[in-house]
């Protein structure tokens, strides 16, 4: 490919990036540098669709958790219109169901919000020239996902609960604390304190250590 920081014969990848945190997006921007040039930021669901159809990057780099409907919401509403866009998620997740359902979607990679800067700059490159590019443990879920062709049905009552929800009940269902889940989603303890209330209400449960076995139940712990 030559220099490390181009794609299709030595342009530069025009990037958007997708994060609903924009301390995290600034400091996306700082870490890559030079490498991709960033042409548009957004923060939920309605403003990545329309700077991502503004602008039409090469590559879109997509948080999985957004509100308005979450990552797979954008691929949904983009791809449609520019299937010639790829997109890379980027998340602090490493469920198997996010990594399942965007790839699903339409992402051709996923990386944790643990990857260095120049691993993301490479992953980056990667991805806009066409390859697909996961985090070492992650490409298991989706080889597992795919090869299984008798997979099951969607959980019906797992699939009430939105992606974010979905997060807060595998930390609490895994002992975390209420700040402990705050500080791992980057969201408030009284967001986590409603989502927990959300989840409750919506599977029918009364306390957190129904919803511990609840989830246990599922394997999602």
């Amino acid at each position: 490919m030559g220099d490390e920081n181009t794609f299709a014969g030595g342009a530069t990848p025009r990037v958007v990036i997708v994060d609903d945190h924009r301390l995290f997006r600034s400091g996306v921007r700082g870490e890559l540098g030079d490498a991709v040039e960033v042409v548009g930021e957004a923060g939920d669901v309605d403003s990545a669709v329309r700077v991502i159809t503004e602008q039409v990057p090469d590559l879109v780099l997509l948080d999985v958790h957004l509100p308005g409907g979450g990552g797979v919401e954008v691929l949904r509403r983009v791809l449609t219109r520019h299937p010639e866009i790829r997109f890379l998620a980027l998340s602090v997740s490493d469920a198997a169901e996010d990594v399942i359902g965007v790839v699903r979607g339409g992402a051709r990679g996923y990386v944790t919000k643990t990857i260095s800067g120049k691993e993301l700059a490479d992953a980056i490159v990667r991805v806009a020239d066409g390859d697909a590019v996961f985090s070492p443990r992650l490409a298991g879920f989706v080889l597992d996902a795919f090869a299984a062709t008798d997979a099951p049905p969607v959980d019906p009552e797992l699939d009430r609960l939105t992606q974010r929800e979905r997060e807060v009940l595998r930390l609490i269902a895994r002992g975390y604390a209420y700040k402990e889940v705050a500080r791992e989603l980057f969201i408030s303890v009284k967001t986590v304190e409603t989502h927990v209330s959300s989840v409750l209400r919506k599977l029918q449960l009364s306390n957190r250590h129904e919803l511990s076995r609840w989830a246990t139940a599922r394997k999602l712990v």
